[in-house]
């Protein structure tokens, strides 16, 4: 398959594809994330992931015989540009959305397409009170805050038989619901969550609260913010002579976090996550890497990737059993009928309130050469 420039898929963002020379019968289907910023790599691995398949399912005759168009928006990880990306996709007349990538954006957006009655599936936006509104066409293929708090807690006090913890986190929706639940079962295992604070996302300088960390003397830093942050923290802590282990969630799971941190620094911080791609043990997972390697010329860099192939696989799957491109036809298909649908990322059952069922998480580690390893001990 012919490379596909992200170049040329980005000059479409936020004007919603209208400039696009397509089929009015096309099906189109909305990407929206962080096609620039920080967070730029997780956007473009949505839309990568998203395109490539398309042109697969398009080279053999479409879907119900119908082109499939990917309508990129770039949201910069914002809310304001969230809700702006938003309406512009409704503009577009997209049958569903994937996106976006942090809960902070995902929950505007989520208010906008509910309204608009579109269909919309966040590969990893896992915080929990999301699919608590009750919207009845919004779905995640990624696992929630909850289920990667108690394993970080239990990781910590049975693993690495820790007691003594320090949560930071940014005050962003993912980031605090994931310290708030790491700090519930932590208690319930026995540890002690010597500090609990928030750093301002963004800001260049973390020492103000690393001195605070340093006071308490913990054991373990747990930081559930974004890598693009996580980095930095990582290395002025250690210029500060914070010794203890540094760990992040699943946020932190991204190759950019050795470079803003420099690998002398990030050597040895762990991350909680779900499994980095090249250790989905299934066949599908194998096949879109080697196809995504084929095409851009390097595999994918994040488990995010994987999980926005497997929600645009999923958008398809409903189509092409339904028959159908009503998003209320497809939601219902998802909530009812769909089950153990044989994901990149592993089986795929949604509940009553669109959240993926089960839970895969595990602990990396990050070696010498700077790459995200298994664990050991």
């Amino acid at each position: 398959m012919a490379v596909i420039l992200l170049a040329l898929m980005v000059a479409a963002v936020g004007c919603g594809g209208g400039d696009q020379q397509v089929a009015e019968d096309a099906i189109k289907i909305g990407i929206q994330g962080p096609m620039s910023g920080p967070m730029a790599l997780e956007g473009q691995g949505f839309l990568k992931a998203a395109q490539l398949l398309a042109d697969q399912i398009n080279e053999q005759g479409g879907l119900l015989g119908r082109e499939i168009v990917i309508v990129p928006g770039d949201d910069k990880s914002d809310p304001k540009e969230s809700a702006l990306v938003a309406q512009k996709m409704i503009s577009s007349n997209v049958v569903a959305v994937i996106g976006s990538y942090s809960s902070t954006a995902t929950e505007p957006a989520a208010n906008i397409y509910h309204e608009a009655g579109i269909l919309h599936i966040t590969p990893s936006s896992t915080a929990t009170p999301l699919s608590e509104k009750g919207f009845e066409r919004f779905f995640r293929t990624c696992f929630l805050d909850d289920r990667q708090g108690l394993f970080a807690a239990q990781f910590a006090v049975d693993t690495l038989g820790l007691s003594k913890v320090a949560l930071i986190h940014d005050n962003t929706t993912y980031a605090k619901g994931l310290a708030d639940w790491t700090r519930i079962y932590l208690e319930e295992n026995g540890a002690t969550v010597v500090y609990y604070d928030a750093i301002t996302p963004g800001e260049k300088d973390f020492s103000p609260v690393l001195t605070n960390v340093k006071g308490v003397a913990p054991e373990l830093i747990y930081f559930t913010g974004y890598f693009s942050d996580g980095g930095l923290l990582v290395r002025q802590a250690r210029e500060l002579g914070i010794e203890c282990l540094i760990m992040g969630g699943n946020a932190m799971n991204n190759s950019d976090l050795v470079k803003n941190a420099g690998l002398q620094y990030a050597q040895g911080v762990l991350v909680t996550t779900e499994p980095v791609p090249t250790d989905l043990p299934y066949a599908e997972a194998q096949q879109f890497i080697a196809d995504f390697e084929a095409a851009y010329g390097t595999p994918p860099q994040s488990i995010w990737t994987l999980s926005g192939a497997d929600a645009l696989r999923v958008v398809v799957e409903a189509i092409a059993q339904t028959g159908s491109d009503d998003p209320a036809v497809l939601a219902e298909y998802l909530h009812n009928e769909m089950g153990d649908f044989p994901g990149i990322t592993g089986p795929i059952t949604f509940d009553e309130k669109g959240d993926r069922l089960g839970t895969i998480h595990k602990a990396y580690e990050v070696d010498a050469e700077g790459n995200f390893v298994p664990y050991e001990g």
